[in-house]
C-alpha cells in the first residue's frame, strides 16, 4: 500500500503527518500503535518523534491523532498541532481552525512569521488541570505547586500540572540544567515506580531574563526532545505563578529546538496558553505499507529546502541567545 506522508516539525520535535481526511487507514489502533514503533525508529536517514493522523471530525475541521515512537498514544501534542494546523488550513483555505484532539476541541490560528520565512502559528493549549488526580499521580496531595518532593529530590521543588498532558516542572539554577540529574529523576519516573503509574513529562526550566526562560523536557514515551509543546505551555504558566506574572503575560520560551512564544491566560474563571510558534515542512515522500508486517520502505524525497535553512538560521540564532545566557 503507498501512503503519501510530509515530514514535519514544531521546534525540531519531529513527526510524520499522514492525512486520512480522504482516504482513511484501515488500522486498528493496535496496527497505528505497532506502525508508530516501526515507522519512527531513528536509523540516522530516518525517524521520528511520532505520527500524526489527520482524520475528518464531525464537529470540527478536522481530528489529530498522536502516536508517539514507542506506540503509545498521546492525549495531546502542541508542537504537532500547529504542523496540523497548518496542513489542515492549507488543505481547506482557512485561517481560523478547530481542531479536535483526544480530549479536547483546540483553536489554530495562522500568525505574522515570528522569524524571517517561519511558518508560524497559534494553538490553544488547554484543559489546564491542577488536580494530581488527572495525571495521574499517587499522593494525598490534591494539588502540587513550587513544593519539596523527597521522594523525587531533596532540594528542588516541583509543580504538577496536566495540560492535558502529565507534567512535572521544577524551575532550576543553570548548574542543575547542566548536571545529570533531570535524566536520572525522569527515568526513575518514566519507569516502574510508585507515584506515576503511566509515567510523567519531566520538564527543568532555567530562567534567562525578563520575560524569556529555557525548557528543557524528558518527554513521556521519547526521552528527551528538542521541544515539547504542552510541556513548555505548562512551565510558562507555572513560571507565571512562582514568579508572579501579570494574568496576560507572554514568555519568550527557548528549548535546544529554537524559541516559541506563551501567552499565558490565567483568568479568574479560565485558564489556558497560546502556544505560538513554527510549523515546518521538511520533505514529502511515498512510503510502502506492508499491510501484513506493517513494514515500512520509505520513496524518494521532495525536500523543502528554503524551508529548512530559514529555520537552521533561526535555530542558531536561539542558540547563541542562551548560550549567553546560561551556556
Amino acid at each position: 500500500m503507498d501512503i503519501k506522508i510530509i515530514k514535519v516539525h514544531g521546534s525540531n520535535n519531529d513527526f510524520y503527518l499522514i492525512d486520512e481526511m480522504d482516504t482513511k487507514l484501515s488500522l486498528t489502533d493496535e496496527e497505528r500503535s505497532q506502525l508508530a514503533i516501526n515507522m519512527c525508529k531513528r536509523t540516522g536517514t530516518e525517524g521520528a518523534d511520532g505520527i500524526l493522523f489527520v482524520l475528518n471530525s464531525e464537529a470540527s475541521d478536522a481530528r489529530m491523532r498522536v502516536f508517539n515512537a514507542d506506540g503509545s498514544e498521546a492525549s495531546m501534542c502542541g508542537n504537532g498541532l500547529r504542523c496540523v494546523g497548518r496542513y489542515v488550513q492549507e488543505k481547506l483555505k482557512k485561517n481560523n481552525l478547530l481542531i479536535e484532539t483526544m480530549k479536547a476541541t483546540l483553536q489554530v490560528k495562522k500568525e505574522p512569521d515570528m522569524y524571517k520565512d517561519i511558518p508560524t502559528y497559534r494553538v490553544e493549549i488547554s484543559p489546564v488541570i491542577k488536580a494530581t488526580s488527572a495525571l495521574p499521580m499517587n499522593t494525598e496531595m490534591d494539588e502540587i505547586i513550587n513544593q519539596k518532593l523527597p521522594f523525587i529530590d531533596e532540594n528542588l521543588t516541583f509543580t504538577t500540572l496536566s495540560v492535558p498532558n502529565p507534567h512535572l516542572i521544577s524551575l532550576v539554577d543553570k548548574e542543575v540544567i547542566h548536571s545529570d540529574k533531570q535524566e536520572k529523576i525522569a527515568t526513575m519516573l518514566n519507569g516502574e515506580n510508585d507515584w506515576f503509574t503511566d509515567g510523567v513529562n519531566v520538564s527543568f526550566v532555567s530562567r534567562l531574563e525578563e520575560g524569556s526562560i529555557f525548557v528543557r523536557t524528558f518527554e513521556r514515551g521519547v526521552g528527551f526532545t528538542d521541544a515539547c509543546g504542552t510541556a513548555m505551555s505548562a512551565s510558562s504558566l507555572v513560571t507565571k505563578w512562582i514568579d508572579e506574572l501579570a494574568d496576560e503575560a507572554v514568555l519568550h520560551v527557548y528549548n535546544p529546538g529554537g524559541m516559541v512564544l506563551c501567552q499565558v491566560h490565567d483568568l479568574p474563571d479560565e485558564t489556558w496558553i497560546d502556544l505560538i510558534g513554527n510549523a515546518t515542512y521538511e520533505y514529502e515522500t511515498v512510503i510502502q505499507l506492508n499491510l501484513d508486517t506493517l513494514h515500512v520502505s520509505f520513496g524518494e524525497r521532495k525536500v523543502y529546502k528554503e524551508e529548512a535553512d530559514a529555520y537552521s538560521a533561526f535555530q542558531q540564532h536561539a542558540k547563541a541567545f542562551v548560550e549567553s545566557k546560561i551556556g
